[in-house]
Protein backbone atom coordinates (compact mmCIF):
# COMPACT_ATOMS: atom_id res chain seq x y z
CA UNK A 1 0.00 0.00 0.00
CA UNK A 2 2.98 2.23 -0.15
CA UNK A 3 2.21 5.28 -2.45
CA UNK A 4 -1.32 5.44 -1.61
CA UNK A 5 -0.79 8.43 0.82
CA UNK A 6 0.63 10.59 -2.06
CA UNK A 7 -2.53 9.63 -4.20
CA UNK A 8 -4.70 10.24 -1.65
CA UNK A 9 -3.46 13.92 -1.11
CA UNK A 10 -3.68 14.39 -5.42
CA UNK A 11 -7.09 13.50 -5.44
CA UNK A 12 -8.83 15.10 -2.42
CA UNK A 13 -6.93 18.79 -3.31
CA UNK A 14 -8.44 17.94 -6.65
CA UNK A 15 -11.65 17.23 -5.43
CA UNK A 16 -11.83 20.07 -2.67
CA UNK A 17 -10.44 22.68 -4.96
CA UNK A 18 -12.83 21.86 -8.09
CA UNK A 19 -15.43 22.22 -5.08
CA UNK A 20 -16.60 18.45 -6.25
CA UNK A 21 -16.77 17.97 -2.41
CA UNK A 22 -17.37 19.45 1.17
CA UNK A 23 -14.92 17.35 3.06
CA UNK A 24 -12.61 14.53 2.63
CA UNK A 25 -13.14 12.23 4.88
CA UNK A 26 -9.76 9.62 5.58
CA UNK A 27 -6.67 9.35 8.10
CA UNK A 28 -4.56 11.70 9.50
CA UNK A 29 -1.21 10.33 11.94
CA UNK A 30 -2.72 9.30 15.31
CA UNK A 31 -1.65 10.02 19.13
CA UNK A 32 0.23 6.85 19.49
CA UNK A 33 1.98 3.79 17.48
CA UNK A 34 -0.96 1.25 15.72
CA UNK A 35 -3.72 3.98 15.74
CA UNK A 36 -3.92 6.65 12.75
CA UNK A 37 -7.21 8.71 13.44
CA UNK A 38 -9.90 9.42 11.54
CA UNK A 39 -9.60 12.88 9.87
CA UNK A 40 -12.17 14.92 8.23
CA UNK A 41 -10.00 17.61 5.07
CA UNK A 42 -12.42 21.11 4.61
CA UNK A 43 -9.42 22.95 2.70
CA UNK A 44 -6.46 21.62 0.19
CA UNK A 45 -4.63 23.23 2.41
CA UNK A 46 -5.33 20.27 5.31
CA UNK A 47 -5.48 17.83 2.87
CA UNK A 48 -1.19 17.50 3.45
CA UNK A 49 -2.41 16.07 6.92
CA UNK A 50 -3.68 12.44 5.03
CA UNK A 51 -1.75 9.75 4.97
CA UNK A 52 -2.32 5.35 4.53
CA UNK A 53 -0.97 2.38 5.82
CA UNK A 54 -1.79 -0.77 7.58
CA UNK A 55 -3.29 1.32 10.93
CA UNK A 56 -6.32 3.01 9.28
CA UNK A 57 -8.40 0.12 10.54
CA UNK A 58 -11.24 2.13 11.75
CA UNK A 59 -14.30 1.61 9.45
CA UNK A 60 -14.80 5.14 7.91
CA UNK A 61 -18.54 4.29 6.82
CA UNK A 62 -19.38 4.23 10.48
CA UNK A 63 -19.50 8.27 10.36
CA UNK A 64 -21.54 8.79 6.95
CA UNK A 65 -25.27 7.95 8.38
CA UNK A 66 -27.26 10.93 8.32
CA UNK A 67 -24.61 13.64 6.75
CA UNK A 68 -26.27 16.09 4.25
CA UNK A 69 -22.81 17.59 2.70
CA UNK A 70 -20.96 16.23 -0.23
CA UNK A 71 -18.07 13.66 0.87
CA UNK A 72 -15.37 12.06 -0.24
CA UNK A 73 -14.15 8.68 1.53
CA UNK A 74 -10.90 6.77 1.34
CA UNK A 75 -12.57 2.94 1.31
CA UNK A 76 -11.23 -0.40 1.73
CA UNK A 77 -12.58 -3.28 1.24
CA UNK A 78 -14.70 -3.29 3.72
CA UNK A 79 -15.52 0.35 4.28
CA UNK A 80 -16.64 -0.21 0.86
CA UNK A 81 -19.64 -3.12 1.63
CA UNK A 82 -20.54 -0.72 4.77
CA UNK A 83 -20.92 2.10 2.47
CA UNK A 84 -23.17 0.00 -0.10
CA UNK A 85 -25.11 -1.77 3.45
CA UNK A 86 -25.50 2.30 4.21
CA UNK A 87 -27.07 3.13 0.55
CA UNK A 88 -29.50 0.36 0.92
CA UNK A 89 -30.61 1.39 3.82
CA UNK A 90 -31.12 5.06 2.89
CA UNK A 91 -28.55 6.71 5.06
CA UNK A 92 -26.90 8.42 2.94
CA UNK A 93 -26.96 9.55 -1.16
CA UNK A 94 -25.10 8.12 -3.32
CA UNK A 95 -24.64 11.55 -5.05
CA UNK A 96 -23.35 12.63 -1.72
CA UNK A 97 -20.27 10.37 -2.31
CA UNK A 98 -17.07 10.13 -3.98
CA UNK A 99 -15.44 7.00 -2.90
CA UNK A 100 -11.69 6.91 -3.44
CA UNK A 101 -11.07 3.27 -3.37
CA UNK A 102 -8.28 1.80 -1.31
CA UNK A 103 -7.49 -1.65 -2.69
CA UNK A 104 -6.42 -3.60 1.24
CA UNK A 105 -3.79 -6.14 1.77
CA UNK A 106 -4.84 -6.10 5.28
CA UNK A 107 -4.62 -4.07 8.39
CA UNK A 108 -2.09 -4.38 11.37
CA UNK A 109 -2.97 -6.32 14.59
CA UNK A 110 -1.15 -3.58 17.14
CA UNK A 111 -2.10 -5.64 20.05
CA UNK A 112 -0.58 -8.58 19.12
CA UNK A 113 2.66 -6.74 18.54
CA UNK A 114 2.15 -4.87 21.59
CA UNK A 115 1.80 -7.92 23.36
CA UNK A 116 5.37 -9.46 21.62
CA UNK A 117 7.05 -6.75 22.60
CA UNK A 118 6.45 -7.63 26.64
CA UNK A 119 6.28 -4.29 28.31
CA UNK A 120 8.28 -2.32 25.73
CA UNK A 121 6.96 0.76 24.69
CA UNK A 122 6.49 1.00 21.02
CA UNK A 123 7.28 4.84 19.71
CA UNK A 124 7.48 4.47 15.96
CA UNK A 125 6.00 1.81 13.47
CA UNK A 126 7.25 1.61 9.50
CA UNK A 127 5.86 -0.53 7.09
CA UNK A 128 8.40 -1.36 4.61
CA UNK A 129 8.65 -4.81 1.81
CA UNK A 130 6.45 -7.04 3.65
CA UNK A 131 7.64 -5.89 7.30
CA UNK A 132 7.11 -4.43 10.03
CA UNK A 133 9.35 -2.14 11.92
CA UNK A 134 8.48 -1.46 15.29
CA UNK A 135 11.43 1.03 17.65
CA UNK A 136 11.34 2.77 21.09
CA UNK A 137 13.74 3.24 23.55
CA UNK A 138 16.57 1.06 23.68
CA UNK A 139 15.17 -1.32 21.80
CA UNK A 140 13.93 -2.04 17.91
CA UNK A 141 12.03 -5.40 16.52
CA UNK A 142 10.86 -6.54 13.00
CA UNK A 143 7.84 -8.55 12.74
CA UNK A 144 6.40 -10.19 9.21
CA UNK A 145 3.60 -8.11 8.43
CA UNK A 146 1.57 -11.35 6.44
CA UNK A 147 1.98 -12.78 10.10
CA UNK A 148 0.40 -9.41 12.43
CA UNK A 149 -2.81 -9.05 10.53
CA UNK A 150 -6.28 -8.40 12.18
CA UNK A 151 -8.01 -11.97 12.21
CA UNK A 152 -10.47 -10.73 9.84
CA UNK A 153 -8.41 -9.29 7.51
CA UNK A 154 -6.30 -12.76 7.02
CA UNK A 155 -9.68 -14.46 5.68
CA UNK A 156 -10.68 -11.46 4.05
CA UNK A 157 -12.26 -12.13 0.75
CA UNK A 158 -12.89 -8.68 -0.72
CA UNK A 159 -10.26 -6.92 -0.33
CA UNK A 160 -10.78 -4.57 -3.56
CA UNK A 161 -13.64 -1.97 -2.77
CA UNK A 162 -16.55 -3.29 -4.29
CA UNK A 163 -18.08 0.48 -5.30
CA UNK A 164 -15.64 3.31 -5.62
CA UNK A 165 -15.12 6.55 -8.25
CA UNK A 166 -11.49 6.39 -8.63
CA UNK A 167 -9.00 4.09 -7.09
CA UNK A 168 -5.78 5.16 -5.55
CA UNK A 169 -3.49 2.20 -5.74
CA UNK A 170 -3.75 -1.23 -8.16
CA UNK A 171 -6.42 -3.73 -7.33
CA UNK A 172 -5.12 -6.75 -5.27
CA UNK A 173 -5.41 -10.32 -6.13
CA UNK A 174 -8.15 -12.08 -3.97
CA UNK A 175 -7.66 -14.86 -1.77
CA UNK A 176 -9.82 -17.50 -2.78
CA UNK A 177 -8.13 -20.36 -0.52
CA UNK A 178 -9.17 -19.11 3.23
CA UNK A 179 -11.53 -21.25 5.40
CA UNK A 180 -13.31 -18.10 6.85
CA UNK A 181 -15.82 -20.57 9.38
CA UNK A 182 -13.05 -22.74 10.63
CA UNK A 183 -13.88 -21.54 13.94
CA UNK A 184 -17.70 -21.33 13.99
CA UNK A 185 -17.60 -25.16 13.10
CA UNK A 186 -15.49 -25.83 15.95
CA UNK A 187 -18.29 -24.45 18.25
CA UNK A 188 -20.72 -25.46 16.55
CA UNK A 189 -19.41 -29.06 16.79
CA UNK A 190 -19.60 -28.85 20.97
CA UNK A 191 -22.26 -30.16 23.20
CA UNK A 192 -25.17 -27.56 24.10
CA UNK A 193 -23.64 -27.54 27.40
CA UNK A 194 -20.09 -26.83 26.33
CA UNK A 195 -21.55 -23.92 23.47
CA UNK A 196 -23.43 -22.22 26.93
CA UNK A 197 -20.15 -21.96 28.43
CA UNK A 198 -18.07 -21.03 25.48
CA UNK A 199 -20.22 -18.50 24.91
CA UNK A 200 -20.38 -17.37 28.99
CA UNK A 201 -16.46 -16.98 29.21
CA UNK A 202 -16.65 -15.38 25.91
CA UNK A 203 -18.19 -12.19 27.24
CA UNK A 204 -17.28 -12.95 30.56
CA UNK A 205 -15.05 -9.57 30.85
CA UNK A 206 -17.74 -7.22 29.27
CA UNK A 207 -17.93 -3.77 31.40
CA UNK A 208 -21.16 -2.88 29.30
CA UNK A 209 -19.19 0.27 27.70
CA UNK A 210 -21.10 0.05 24.46
CA UNK A 211 -17.58 0.65 22.37
CA UNK A 212 -18.40 -2.53 19.91
CA UNK A 213 -21.80 -0.84 19.28
CA UNK A 214 -20.66 2.92 18.57
CA UNK A 215 -17.96 1.92 16.22
CA UNK A 216 -20.29 -1.02 14.55
CA UNK A 217 -20.61 0.97 10.92
CA UNK A 218 -24.21 -0.68 11.17
CA UNK A 219 -25.51 -0.30 14.19
CA UNK A 220 -27.16 3.52 13.98
CA UNK A 221 -30.97 2.86 15.39
CA UNK A 222 -32.22 6.38 16.10
CA UNK A 223 -32.79 4.72 19.73
CA UNK A 224 -30.60 1.40 20.40
CA UNK A 225 -32.41 -1.28 22.48
CA UNK A 226 -30.18 -1.36 25.08
CA UNK A 227 -31.31 2.26 25.76
CA UNK A 228 -35.18 1.84 25.37
CA UNK A 229 -36.75 2.70 29.06
CA UNK A 230 -40.66 1.68 27.52
CA UNK A 231 -40.26 -1.11 27.31
CA UNK A 232 -37.03 -1.99 28.79
CA UNK A 233 -35.49 -4.97 27.08
CA UNK A 234 -32.37 -5.46 28.94
CA UNK A 235 -30.76 -4.04 31.75
CA UNK A 236 -28.19 -1.94 32.72
CA UNK A 237 -26.11 -4.00 34.67
CA UNK A 238 -23.03 -6.44 34.54
CA UNK A 239 -25.17 -9.31 35.79
CA UNK A 240 -24.43 -12.47 33.16
CA UNK A 241 -27.93 -12.45 31.99
CA UNK A 242 -27.99 -8.58 31.38
CA UNK A 243 -24.21 -8.96 29.23
CA UNK A 244 -25.71 -12.36 27.53
CA UNK A 245 -29.07 -10.37 26.37
CA UNK A 246 -26.62 -7.51 24.61
CA UNK A 247 -24.91 -9.56 22.99
CA UNK A 248 -26.86 -11.91 21.68
CA UNK A 249 -29.13 -9.27 20.49
CA UNK A 250 -26.63 -7.27 19.00
CA UNK A 251 -25.49 -9.56 16.91
CA UNK A 252 -29.06 -10.80 15.40
CA UNK A 253 -29.39 -6.99 14.85
CA UNK A 254 -26.86 -6.84 12.29
CA UNK A 255 -27.52 -10.44 11.02
CA UNK A 256 -27.58 -10.30 7.10
CA UNK A 257 -25.91 -6.52 7.59
CA UNK A 258 -22.24 -7.08 8.87
CA UNK A 259 -19.35 -7.06 6.47
CA UNK A 260 -17.17 -9.10 9.18
CA UNK A 261 -14.67 -5.35 9.09
CA UNK A 262 -13.87 -6.05 12.79
CA UNK A 263 -14.25 -2.83 14.04
CA UNK A 264 -16.26 -3.81 17.14
CA UNK A 265 -13.34 -6.20 18.16
CA UNK A 266 -10.89 -3.57 17.70
CA UNK A 267 -12.92 -1.07 20.22
CA UNK A 268 -13.47 -3.36 22.51
CA UNK A 269 -10.99 -2.05 25.51
CA UNK A 270 -11.41 -5.72 27.27
CA UNK A 271 -10.27 -7.75 24.14
CA UNK A 272 -13.63 -9.72 23.74
CA UNK A 273 -13.93 -11.79 20.54
CA UNK A 274 -17.16 -10.94 19.88
CA UNK A 275 -17.14 -11.59 16.07
CA UNK A 276 -17.61 -15.14 17.10
CA UNK A 277 -21.70 -14.22 17.38
CA UNK A 278 -21.35 -12.42 14.10
CA UNK A 279 -19.80 -14.89 12.04
CA UNK A 280 -21.74 -17.49 13.12
CA UNK A 281 -24.73 -15.72 11.94
CA UNK A 282 -22.78 -14.61 8.48
CA UNK A 283 -22.27 -18.29 7.77
CA UNK A 284 -25.89 -18.87 8.57
CA UNK A 285 -27.45 -15.99 5.87
CA UNK A 286 -24.41 -17.36 3.21
CA UNK A 287 -25.82 -20.71 3.64
CA UNK A 288 -29.49 -19.95 3.93
CA UNK A 289 -29.69 -17.01 1.38
CA UNK A 290 -26.59 -17.22 -0.41
CA UNK A 291 -25.96 -13.66 0.55
CA UNK A 292 -23.09 -11.40 1.78
CA UNK A 293 -23.57 -8.25 2.75
CA UNK A 294 -22.54 -5.06 1.33
CA UNK A 295 -21.44 -6.82 -1.98
CA UNK A 296 -23.92 -6.52 -4.22
CA UNK A 297 -25.30 -2.49 -4.60
CA UNK A 298 -28.83 -3.84 -6.00
CA UNK A 299 -29.19 -6.61 -3.45
CA UNK A 300 -31.46 -6.10 -0.19
CA UNK A 301 -29.94 -7.74 3.26
CA UNK A 302 -31.96 -10.97 3.18
CA UNK A 303 -34.00 -10.33 6.46
CA UNK A 304 -35.49 -7.34 5.24
CA UNK A 305 -36.92 -8.38 2.04
CA UNK A 306 -38.62 -11.68 0.77
CA UNK A 307 -38.51 -13.74 -2.39
CA UNK A 308 -40.35 -16.66 -3.23
CA UNK A 309 -37.14 -18.44 -4.89
CA UNK A 310 -35.34 -18.49 -1.67
CA UNK A 311 -32.72 -21.24 -2.22
CA UNK A 312 -33.57 -23.41 0.99
CA UNK A 313 -36.66 -25.14 1.93
CA UNK A 314 -37.07 -23.49 5.27
CA UNK A 315 -38.71 -20.50 3.24
CA UNK A 316 -41.50 -22.03 1.68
Amino acid sequence: MQGYTQRIREAAKRLLAEKKVDVVMGFRKGTIPFMNEPFLAKSPEQVDQLLWDGNCGINLANYLSGRKDRIGIVAKGCDSRNIVVHLLEYQIKREQLYILGAPCHGMIDGRRITEELAGKEPLQVEEENGRIRVSGKGFEESFDRKQYLQENCAICMHRNPVVYDELVGDLVEEQRDVDRYADVREVEGLSPEAKWKYFEDLIAPCIRCYACRNACPVCYCPTCFVDESRPQWVGKTVDPTDTRTFHFLRAYHVAGRCTDCGACERACPVGIKMRQFTKKLEKDIKEMYGYEAGVDPESRPPLDTYRPDDPRDFAK
